[in-house]
């Protein structure tokens, strides 16, 4: 795989030639430069099919909730669980992808019920609020309600309190990191772990991976910063910046739970993603870093039925299904 070139921009790695050419389709849906103006495209291209339609022939069941989120204000989060599964589950608090611009509770859902049918875990999603309309702190304090809700509730909810995982895509797994990081300066639950698949990590916006895709791919540089920017206001690159939303700028990754990192090397995160992993280790914590040679952003979701892509979803899965076994 040759490195691409670009005229306005440094040299960067090429793009898996059977993800390439899906490349085009993609765009359609999911544009790879995203300005405030295009957000209300975004939330009608991005939104998820009806989860009926996505749970039709499994062996799922799902229940909805209202729960407390921030500043006490009703959020919706969604339970899904094995219609037959004995005993206190294993559970995963999930955060959709969407820049935190967009997306929803179900974004992914048809990948995600694998941990559900497979290893008979509970997926619990919650619909954190949006920005620009809610801007920092809503979005990681919703999430952080959604993983006090559920452990508090773990009886009542048939789930096993000693394996509560934290996950997220891309936005959402910054809010996941964010979330462990919040967990433990709060004295609040331990996640058993934490799955970070392709984070976003760091408004900063300085790793030469941010500048290496601008125009092409998933999610550039400009959509960075108009995630970042919509989330953050006038606080965006300045050191008021939370790292429970940020957590790139956490100055101490010490006592986190177990992580796992998964990026593709053709991706504005590929090089946050890596120096994560690289800080944890250096904390003396447990990370698993993977970094598909050819990815571009979220291509698991864009393009499942590839080579690379299927390769991902294994490896991904078999952690998970190590962390949360009986």
């Amino acid at each position: 795989m040759s490195p691409a070139t670009s005229a306005h921009g440094p040299p960067r790695p090429g793009f898996d030639p059977e993800l390439k050419a899906g490349l085009a389709i993609v765009g359609g849906v999911f544009p790879p430069t995203i300005t405030p103006e295009l957000i209300p495209f975004m939330r009608r291209s991005y939104a998820s099919p009806p989860v009926g339609e996505t749970l039709a022939g499994r062996a799922v069941r799902h229940r909805e909730y209202e729960i407390a989120g921030h500043a006490g204000d009703p959020i919706t989060v969604s339970v899904f669980r094995p219609a037959d599964a004995p005993g206190p589950r294993p559970v995963i608090v999930y955060a959709h992808s969407g820049g935190l611009m967009f997306g929803d509770r179900f974004n992914a859902l048809d990948a995600n019920l694998a941990w559900v049918e497979r290893i008979g875990a509970v997926l619990v999603t919650p619909e954190y609020r949006l920005a620009p309309e809610f801007r920092d702190p809503y979005q990681r304090e919703d999430v952080y309600a959604t993983l006090l809700w559920t452990v508090e509730n773990a009886a009542g909810l048939g789930l096993d309190p000693r394996r509560v995982m934290v996950a997220g895509a891309s936005a959402g797994a910054g809010l996941a990191a964010g979330l462990a990081l919040a967990a433990r300066d709060r004295g609040g639950p331990r996640p058993a772990g934490q799955l970070l698949i392709y984070p976003m990590l760091d408004d900063r916006g300085t790793a030469a991976s941010v500048n290496q895709f601008d125009g092409v791919g998933v999610w550039d540089r400009v959509s960075n910063e108009t995630g970042w920017s919509a989330a953050l206001g006038p606080a965006y690159r300045t050191d008021a910046v939370s790292p429970y939303l940020a957590p790139a700028r956490a100055t101490d990754l010490r006592g986190l739970p177990p992580a796992y990192l998964d990026v593709g090397s053709a991706e504005i995160f590929r090089d946050e993603a890596i120096a994560y992993a690289g800080r944890l280790w250096q904390a003396g914590g447990d990370a698993e870093l993977h970094v598909w040679a050819g990815g571009f952003h979220a291509f698991d979701i864009f393009a499942p039925h590839t080579a690379l892509a299927q390769g991902m979803l294994r490896t991904r899965f078999a952690w998970v299904e190590r962390l949360l076994a009986d």
